[in-house]
């Protein structure tokens, strides 16, 4: 009986200490991403821990027990706030965990992008549409989540996130009001950075497994050409009219994502002749993922 008595006082120990960072707010989020905001605008004064980690897969992700344990200390919640599906099925849970914790929805503010179910071929022969708007997947709340990967809304996160760690922290809102100021001219400067670097690229069309970067092809004037449909692999016929416009359209690189399988893009690439080149929507180096990115584009478009 003492024996296991403590046994749980040690655990109890180490949960606090796990879970408690001094003076520091608490702050746990959903994605990477985020978490490279929360910290930048936070600085010394906070300490993150977000729930999907590196690698991981947020329409998929599963958060552990010691994730979970991290919700009944902390002192606030960033969410995305878009749709991701982590959140629409945990997020409920997640607060039921810590009742009193405070969310900052980053999203706030930023109006999503609806996402229509339709033949690519059909939308191309009867629609004059703007570049962004080739899609076909839908992410079942028929709204792209993917908020993150434009500056100009990454823009708008960071002030959610600034106006939510002030509240929570008054004492130091000069502090992170600075902090976000400067990190708003960084993501400025990102955006033009990106806009002259891709102003003339031959091919505006990227085609790309899983179609995380739409807000980012709205911002810079290009399409995106998902492969993966409704969350699903390609068929085999969808496949061909894919190699077959890919083709046409003189497409020599498919992307994809880290975190989902690059066989149907290795198909399409064999096909074509091609190759497949990856690109991280969930990077947490946020400024030099989307550089790099941005690169990408301009010597393979």
């Amino acid at each position: 009986m003492l024996k296991k008595a403590f046994t749980i006082i040690l655990f109890i120990f180490a949960l606090h200490s796990y879970t408690l960072a001094g003076d520091k707010l608490n702050i746990v989020t959903s994605i990477e991403p985020l978490t490279f905001f929360i910290e930048t605008v936070g600085g010394e004064h906070v300490s993150v821990a977000e729930l999907v980690p590196p690698g991981g897969n947020p329409h998929t992700y599963e958060p552990t027990p010691r994730q979970m344990s991290l919700l009944s200390r902390a002192d606030l919640y960033v969410k995305v706030g878009s749709g991701i599906e982590f959140e629409r099925v945990w997020m409920h849970r997640l607060e039921a965990l810590n009742k009193k914790m405070p969310v900052c929805n980053a999203s706030e503010g930023i109006e999503l992008i609806a996402l229509k179910e339709h033949d690519h071929d059909e939308a191309e022969e009867h629609h004059d549409h703007d570049a962004h708007d080739e899609h076909d997947h839908d992410h079942h709340g028929g709204k792209d989540p993917h908020i993150w990967l434009s500056p100009v809304n990454a823009i708008v996160m960071v002030k959610n996130i600034q106006k939510s760690l002030s509240q929570t922290d008054p004492a130091n809102s000069a502090y992170y009001k600075e902090r976000a100021d400067n990190l708003v001219l960084s993501l400025t400067g990102l955006e033009k950075d990106i806009k002259t670097k891709l102003k003339n690229i031959r091919n505006r069309h990227f085609y790309i497994f899983h179609p995380a970067w739409l807000y980012f092809a709205r911002d810079f004037n290009l399409v995106q050409v998902p492969v993966e449909y409704s969350g699903k692999e390609p068929t085999p016929e969808r496949l061909t009219k894919l190699v077959k416009k890919a083709k046409k359209q003189n497409i020599k690189v498919i992307f994809s994502s880290p975190q989902f399988s690059r066989k149907s893009a290795d198909v399409i690439a064999r096909e074509i002749g091609g190759r497949v080149l990856f690109i991280d929507p969930m990077s947490k180096d946020y400024i030099k993922n989307l550089e790099r990115t941005a690169e990408l584009f301009q010597e393979n478009l």
